[in-house]
Protein backbone atom coordinates (compact mmCIF):
# COMPACT_ATOMS: atom_id res chain seq x y z
CA UNK A 1 0.00 0.00 0.00
CA UNK A 2 2.58 2.83 0.84
CA UNK A 3 4.25 1.74 -2.53
CA UNK A 4 0.95 2.24 -4.44
CA UNK A 5 0.52 5.55 -2.52
CA UNK A 6 4.34 6.25 -3.09
CA UNK A 7 3.52 5.94 -6.91
CA UNK A 8 0.67 7.61 -6.98
CA UNK A 9 2.10 11.10 -5.37
CA UNK A 10 4.56 11.26 -8.16
CA UNK A 11 2.71 10.47 -10.93
CA UNK A 12 0.70 13.27 -9.62
CA UNK A 13 3.82 15.72 -8.88
CA UNK A 14 4.84 14.72 -12.88
CA UNK A 15 1.26 15.63 -14.43
CA UNK A 16 1.52 18.66 -12.40
CA UNK A 17 4.52 19.78 -13.66
CA UNK A 18 3.40 19.53 -17.53
CA UNK A 19 -0.02 21.37 -17.23
CA UNK A 20 0.30 24.15 -19.40
CA UNK A 21 -1.04 28.19 -20.59
CA UNK A 22 -4.96 27.29 -19.88
CA UNK A 23 -7.60 26.66 -22.29
CA UNK A 24 -7.77 30.32 -22.75
CA UNK A 25 -4.19 31.02 -23.57
CA UNK A 26 -3.23 27.68 -25.99
CA UNK A 27 -6.48 29.19 -27.93
CA UNK A 28 -5.18 32.40 -27.89
CA UNK A 29 -1.94 31.30 -29.53
CA UNK A 30 -3.29 29.14 -32.05
CA UNK A 31 -5.42 31.62 -33.30
CA UNK A 32 -3.00 34.46 -33.55
CA UNK A 33 -1.29 31.49 -35.64
CA UNK A 34 -3.64 31.14 -38.32
CA UNK A 35 -4.54 34.45 -38.82
CA UNK A 36 -0.63 34.64 -39.90
CA UNK A 37 -0.82 31.87 -41.97
CA UNK A 38 -0.43 31.90 -45.73
CA UNK A 39 -3.47 31.53 -48.17
CA UNK A 40 -1.72 28.11 -48.84
CA UNK A 41 -0.97 26.90 -45.38
CA UNK A 42 -4.40 27.77 -44.23
CA UNK A 43 -5.45 25.71 -47.27
CA UNK A 44 -3.09 23.00 -46.21
CA UNK A 45 -3.64 22.88 -42.66
CA UNK A 46 -7.50 23.14 -42.80
CA UNK A 47 -7.38 19.81 -45.41
CA UNK A 48 -5.53 18.16 -42.00
CA UNK A 49 -7.47 19.51 -39.47
CA UNK A 50 -10.69 18.81 -41.53
CA UNK A 51 -13.80 20.23 -39.38
CA UNK A 52 -11.56 21.21 -36.42
CA UNK A 53 -9.89 24.73 -36.19
CA UNK A 54 -6.41 25.78 -35.67
CA UNK A 55 -7.36 28.23 -32.82
CA UNK A 56 -9.21 25.33 -30.90
CA UNK A 57 -6.51 22.30 -31.09
CA UNK A 58 -3.90 24.02 -28.86
CA UNK A 59 -5.81 22.11 -25.83
CA UNK A 60 -5.62 18.59 -27.32
CA UNK A 61 -2.63 17.39 -25.23
CA UNK A 62 -4.07 18.59 -21.96
CA UNK A 63 -7.09 16.61 -23.26
CA UNK A 64 -5.32 12.82 -23.92
CA UNK A 65 -3.61 13.07 -20.60
CA UNK A 66 -6.42 10.98 -18.91
CA UNK A 67 -4.97 8.17 -20.94
CA UNK A 68 -2.35 6.92 -19.19
CA UNK A 69 -0.70 5.37 -22.10
CA UNK A 70 -0.22 9.08 -23.29
CA UNK A 71 2.27 9.44 -19.84
CA UNK A 72 5.47 9.24 -21.89
CA UNK A 73 4.65 13.03 -23.48
CA UNK A 74 4.34 14.72 -19.97
CA UNK A 75 7.73 15.15 -20.31
CA UNK A 76 7.56 16.98 -23.84
CA UNK A 77 5.78 20.35 -21.82
CA UNK A 78 8.62 21.26 -20.14
CA UNK A 79 12.70 22.07 -20.04
CA UNK A 80 14.69 22.21 -16.83
CA UNK A 81 17.70 24.70 -17.08
CA UNK A 82 18.57 25.59 -13.08
CA UNK A 83 20.07 29.21 -12.60
CA UNK A 84 23.53 29.99 -14.34
CA UNK A 85 23.50 27.06 -16.45
CA UNK A 86 22.77 26.95 -20.04
CA UNK A 87 20.54 24.06 -21.72
CA UNK A 88 23.88 22.38 -22.67
CA UNK A 89 25.60 22.19 -19.29
CA UNK A 90 22.32 21.34 -18.10
CA UNK A 91 21.80 18.26 -20.18
CA UNK A 92 19.14 16.15 -22.29
CA UNK A 93 17.11 14.43 -19.66
CA UNK A 94 16.76 10.26 -20.98
CA UNK A 95 13.07 10.82 -21.53
CA UNK A 96 13.73 14.19 -23.45
CA UNK A 97 12.17 17.40 -22.74
CA UNK A 98 10.25 19.99 -24.65
CA UNK A 99 13.11 21.25 -26.95
CA UNK A 100 13.59 17.73 -28.18
CA UNK A 101 9.83 17.10 -28.65
CA UNK A 102 9.38 20.67 -31.03
CA UNK A 103 12.38 19.91 -32.59
CA UNK A 104 11.62 16.75 -33.85
CA UNK A 105 8.03 17.28 -34.59
CA UNK A 106 8.72 19.83 -37.00
CA UNK A 107 11.44 17.71 -38.66
CA UNK A 108 8.59 14.86 -38.89
CA UNK A 109 6.15 17.21 -40.08
CA UNK A 110 8.12 18.14 -42.85
CA UNK A 111 9.30 14.47 -44.05
CA UNK A 112 5.46 13.35 -42.96
CA UNK A 113 8.00 10.08 -41.35
CA UNK A 114 6.22 10.19 -37.77
CA UNK A 115 7.71 8.60 -34.99
CA UNK A 116 3.90 8.76 -33.28
CA UNK A 117 0.50 8.89 -34.67
CA UNK A 118 -0.73 10.43 -37.39
CA UNK A 119 0.32 13.93 -39.34
CA UNK A 120 -3.18 15.34 -37.34
CA UNK A 121 -1.52 14.14 -34.03
CA UNK A 122 1.30 15.61 -34.17
CA UNK A 123 -0.14 19.28 -35.65
CA UNK A 124 -1.76 19.40 -32.48
CA UNK A 125 1.36 18.41 -30.10
CA UNK A 126 3.57 21.86 -32.39
CA UNK A 127 0.22 24.02 -32.01
CA UNK A 128 0.71 23.10 -28.07
CA UNK A 129 4.42 22.34 -27.27
CA UNK A 130 5.33 25.80 -29.17
CA UNK A 131 2.50 27.45 -26.59
CA UNK A 132 3.37 25.67 -23.65
CA UNK A 133 7.68 26.68 -24.12
CA UNK A 134 7.06 30.45 -24.28
CA UNK A 135 5.32 30.14 -21.04
CA UNK A 136 8.21 31.01 -18.90
CA UNK A 137 7.85 28.16 -15.71
CA UNK A 138 7.82 25.56 -18.72
CA UNK A 139 11.09 25.99 -18.59
CA UNK A 140 11.60 25.63 -14.89
CA UNK A 141 14.41 26.10 -12.74
CA UNK A 142 14.73 22.67 -11.25
CA UNK A 143 13.88 23.78 -7.50
CA UNK A 144 9.66 23.66 -7.35
CA UNK A 145 8.88 21.97 -10.35
CA UNK A 146 7.87 24.86 -12.54
CA UNK A 147 6.16 26.86 -9.69
CA UNK A 148 3.78 23.89 -8.91
CA UNK A 149 5.08 23.76 -5.31
CA UNK A 150 5.18 27.14 -5.07
CA UNK A 151 1.47 27.96 -3.42
CA UNK A 152 0.18 31.54 -3.63
CA UNK A 153 -3.22 33.21 -2.30
CA UNK A 154 -3.99 34.77 -6.04
CA UNK A 155 -6.46 37.40 -5.69
CA UNK A 156 -7.71 36.30 -2.21
CA UNK A 157 -7.92 32.63 -3.42
CA UNK A 158 -5.59 30.19 -1.56
CA UNK A 159 -5.91 27.29 -4.05
CA UNK A 160 -3.56 28.37 -6.67
CA UNK A 161 0.28 28.07 -6.99
CA UNK A 162 2.48 29.63 -8.93
CA UNK A 163 2.48 27.63 -12.27
CA UNK A 164 -1.54 28.15 -12.08
CA UNK A 165 -1.28 32.12 -12.00
CA UNK A 166 1.04 32.42 -15.09
CA UNK A 167 -0.88 29.28 -16.73
CA UNK A 168 -4.28 30.79 -16.65
CA UNK A 169 -4.81 33.46 -13.58
CA UNK A 170 -2.95 35.78 -15.18
CA UNK A 171 -5.02 35.74 -18.24
CA UNK A 172 -8.22 34.45 -17.38
CA UNK A 173 -8.56 37.36 -14.68
CA UNK A 174 -8.79 39.69 -17.95
CA UNK A 175 -12.02 38.58 -18.29
CA UNK A 176 -11.77 37.85 -22.14
CA UNK A 177 -12.68 35.21 -24.83
CA UNK A 178 -10.11 33.93 -26.66
CA UNK A 179 -11.18 35.83 -29.58
CA UNK A 180 -11.15 39.22 -27.57
CA UNK A 181 -7.70 38.80 -25.88
CA UNK A 182 -6.62 38.10 -29.71
CA UNK A 183 -7.64 40.95 -31.03
CA UNK A 184 -6.34 43.16 -27.73
CA UNK A 185 -2.58 41.82 -28.19
CA UNK A 186 -1.96 40.86 -31.57
CA UNK A 187 -0.26 44.12 -32.65
CA UNK A 188 2.67 43.36 -33.59
CA UNK A 189 4.60 45.04 -37.04
CA UNK A 190 6.13 43.43 -40.38
CA UNK A 191 9.88 43.97 -38.90
CA UNK A 192 8.87 42.51 -35.24
CA UNK A 193 6.95 39.52 -37.19
CA UNK A 194 10.10 39.44 -39.25
CA UNK A 195 12.68 39.14 -36.30
CA UNK A 196 10.48 36.97 -34.30
CA UNK A 197 10.31 34.32 -37.07
CA UNK A 198 13.89 34.11 -37.56
CA UNK A 199 14.71 32.96 -33.66
CA UNK A 200 15.77 29.87 -33.04
CA UNK A 201 14.09 27.98 -30.03
CA UNK A 202 16.83 28.58 -27.86
CA UNK A 203 16.03 32.74 -27.94
CA UNK A 204 12.67 31.34 -27.21
CA UNK A 205 14.17 29.60 -24.12
CA UNK A 206 16.39 32.25 -23.43
CA UNK A 207 13.65 34.33 -23.19
CA UNK A 208 11.51 32.71 -20.67
CA UNK A 209 14.66 32.36 -18.55
CA UNK A 210 15.00 36.01 -18.66
CA UNK A 211 11.46 36.69 -16.77
CA UNK A 212 12.34 34.32 -14.04
CA UNK A 213 13.52 37.72 -11.46
CA UNK A 214 9.76 38.89 -12.63
CA UNK A 215 8.01 35.34 -11.81
CA UNK A 216 9.58 34.98 -8.27
CA UNK A 217 9.53 38.71 -7.76
CA UNK A 218 6.26 38.59 -4.80
CA UNK A 219 5.09 38.91 -1.23
CA UNK A 220 7.18 36.87 1.74
CA UNK A 221 3.05 36.14 2.29
CA UNK A 222 2.69 34.92 -0.83
CA UNK A 223 -0.27 37.11 -1.46
CA UNK A 224 -0.39 37.97 -5.00
CA UNK A 225 -2.74 40.92 -5.97
CA UNK A 226 -3.69 43.32 -8.89
CA UNK A 227 0.18 45.09 -8.21
CA UNK A 228 1.40 41.66 -9.19
CA UNK A 229 -0.88 41.69 -12.21
CA UNK A 230 0.25 45.03 -13.30
CA UNK A 231 3.89 44.08 -13.47
CA UNK A 232 3.48 41.18 -15.55
CA UNK A 233 0.63 41.11 -17.92
CA UNK A 234 2.25 42.73 -20.56
CA UNK A 235 4.75 39.67 -20.09
CA UNK A 236 2.01 37.25 -20.58
CA UNK A 237 0.70 39.08 -23.61
CA UNK A 238 4.29 39.17 -25.05
CA UNK A 239 4.61 35.28 -24.49
CA UNK A 240 1.28 34.51 -26.04
CA UNK A 241 1.90 36.29 -29.31
CA UNK A 242 5.63 35.79 -29.93
CA UNK A 243 4.02 32.05 -29.76
CA UNK A 244 1.51 32.29 -32.25
CA UNK A 245 3.54 34.06 -34.60
CA UNK A 246 6.88 31.80 -34.31
CA UNK A 247 4.29 28.85 -34.99
CA UNK A 248 2.76 30.15 -37.94
CA UNK A 249 6.56 30.83 -39.51
CA UNK A 250 6.91 27.21 -38.68
CA UNK A 251 3.87 26.09 -40.35
CA UNK A 252 4.24 28.56 -43.38
CA UNK A 253 7.71 27.02 -43.44
CA UNK A 254 6.28 23.70 -43.59
CA UNK A 255 2.68 23.83 -45.04
CA UNK A 256 2.84 27.14 -46.82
Amino acid sequence: MKKFLLSTLFLCITCATAFSWGQTGHRVVGQIAYDHLTSKAKKNIQDILGDEQLGMVGNYMDFIRSDSTNDFMSPWHYCTIPDGKTYEEAGVPEEGDAIQAITRIMAELKTKQFSYDTELENLKYLVHLVADIHQPLHVGNGKDLGGNTVKVDYMWDKSFNLHRVWDAGIIDNQKLSYTEYCNWIDHATDDQISQWQSEGIMVWVDEAMGYRKNVYDFPEDGKLRYEYDYKNLSIVNERLLKAGIRLAGILNEIYG
